[in-house]
């Protein structure tokens, strides 16, 4: 009975790859939309020179190792985020992560806005039969495979996963961590594309709803985590057939929390829908997406086809073009404002950083207060874990040092991060000071409040640096520095 399921999904996949072959035949053949809109817009085609930033990269790379990364090390910010910052990340380029589910043109939307469709340098888009996961035909599997990430370079060239993970210069070096089967699984292609000069593509393999975490053989969501931590804009993409919503659809979502305003929605594939089947879906779209996005203003969606052939007939092909356009223009806004976005990020780890010490610095006070000679330290610390409500940890983080409870780590989280690292291996913030290097915390609440915001209005914004005061960020007491005199 298997072999004869075997031969059917064999002479199903001889039949589709047949059909994928004249399929592709007729898109070479169909006429190619004009792309004057996208060189325009994406200003491909002026000959300016590129913008050098590498002087307020350096100040920046160095506020981060002098007045943020002592602190983010003495308390171990790493083990509770799992997101270390590398001067290859701090000088990176702006980074736009494609994710959504399987087959619904993410590699293709790449190829037209690179415009590498019949070209040597295009990603593959066709359906994989590796037979290894579907239920019935064991190997269907229509999706991209790899992690890949598109960067520029002087010539086509293909780098495998282990090579950049080995590369410190990179921004990928992290990745390591997620093991040899994932960077099997990794791949950088360098193209010499003028749009690439100032961006990168990450593009990722489809959501298939059927497959287990443990099947695709690496921690996916932990990666798909740490690609999304650092994108400056991601594009979720849905075909008008595949709206359903699934648990690794939602186990997505719940990642991109936080970063609505990173997020824009993709309904590819529009001009396949009469107008009113249109619209329905774009209800169905929303509908299904509304319990995932707790937002007062949920992500903009963008609904055209992003592939290089005519739209079709008796379509909206205006309102797609115009749709297309608006998109280009916002990629295009993320570039321009590739060092502010910079510049704010290094700025909202900072904080998230200043608060976590704080934290620490809460629980190892109450620990030291709780103890008495006679008491038993391991029992003490686990009451307090357990319960920090009962002693005003957090509470009193927020009475006393202006920091937004929206900030503030999950209470669960510690539990865990204590777990790991006995709370008698740090330190309390008063003495982390030297006579000759100041207090870890007065230097990255300078970072907070007058070098990062100094640094931005040195951009020529027009912003008043002075203006984020510790009203606003939270930095009202610091640890008296007992090694200098006052």
């Amino acid at each position: 009975m298997r072999a004869l399921v075997l031969l059917g999904c064999l002479l199903a996949s001889l039949l589709f790859s047949g059909q994928a072959e004249e399929t592709e035949d007729a898109n070479e053949e169909a006429p190619l939309r004009d792309r004057s809109h996208i060189e325009k817009t994406l200003m491909l085609n002026e000959d300016k020179p590129s913008d050098d930033y590498s002087a307020v990269l350096q100040r920046l790379r160095k506020i981060y190792h002098s007045s943020i990364k002592p602190l983010e090390q003495s308390y171990k910010y790493n083990e509770l985020r799992q997101h270390e910052i590398t001067d290859g990340e701090i000088t990176s380029k702006p980074m736009v992560l494609f994710l959504g589910p399987w087959s619904v043109g993410k590699s293709t939307m790449i190829n037209y806005l690179l415009g590498l469709e019949n070209t040597r340098y295009q990603l593959y888009t066709e359906i994989m039969y590796s037979f290894t996961s579907h239920p019935v035909c064991p190997g269907a599997e229509p999706t991209t495979s790899e992690f890949t990430v598109l960067m520029h370079g002087p010539k086509l060239k293909t780098i495998e996963g282990i090579v950049m993970a080995a590369d410190s210069a990179r921004s990928f070096s992290p990745l390591e961590k997620f093991g040899q089967n994932f960077l099997e699984k990794l791949i950088g292609i360098e193209v010499p594309h003028k749009l690439l000069e100032r961006v990168t593509f990450v593009d990722t393999p489809g959501i298939i709803e059927n497959r287990k975490q443990q099947e695709r053989g690496y921690p996916f969501n932990d990666v798909c985590q740490w690609f999304i931590d650092r994108a400056d804009l991601i594009f979720v993409v849905f075909d008008p057939t595949k709206l359903d919503v699934g648990l690794e659809l939602e186990m997505l979502f719940r990642q991109l929390k936080g970063r609505e305003s990173q997020i824009r929605i993709i309904l590819n594939k529009a001009d396949n829908l009469a107008t009113q089947m249109l619209m329905r879906v774009y209800g169905a779209l929303f509908w299904s997406l509304a319990p995932l996005i707790n937002v007062t203003e949920p992500p903009r969606v963008y609904v055209s086809s992003f592939w290089p052939q005519e739209y079709k007939p008796d379509t909206h092909q205006e309102l797609f073009l115009q749709e297309e356009i608006s998109l280009l223009e916002d990629l295009n806004q993320v570039i321009e404002n590739r060092l502010e976005n910079k510049i704010a990020f290094i700025r909202q780890h900072a904080i998230r950083v200043r608060i976590h010490a704080l934290l620490v610095d809460r629980y190892l006070q109450t620990y030291k207060d709780k103890m008495t000679f006679f008491s038993d330290g391991e029992l003490v610390f686990k009451d307090i874990v357990e319960d920090p409500d009962k002693f005003y940890i957090f509470k009193t983080i927020l009475a006393k040092t202006n920091v937004s409870k929206f900030d503030l780590p999950n209470r669960e989280a510690y539990k865990d991060f204590f777990g790991i690292n006995p709370i008698s291996s740090f330190k309390l913030l008063s003495q982390q000071c030297s006579y000759m290097g100041g207090c870890f915390l007065e230097k990255i609440e300078r970072a907070i409040t007058q070098e990062l915001p100094g640094l931005l209005g040195s951009l020529g914004l027009g912003k008043n640096p002075g203006a984020l005061n510790c009203d606003k960020t939270g930095c009202s007491e610091t640890p008296k520095n007992r090694y200098r005199k006052h």
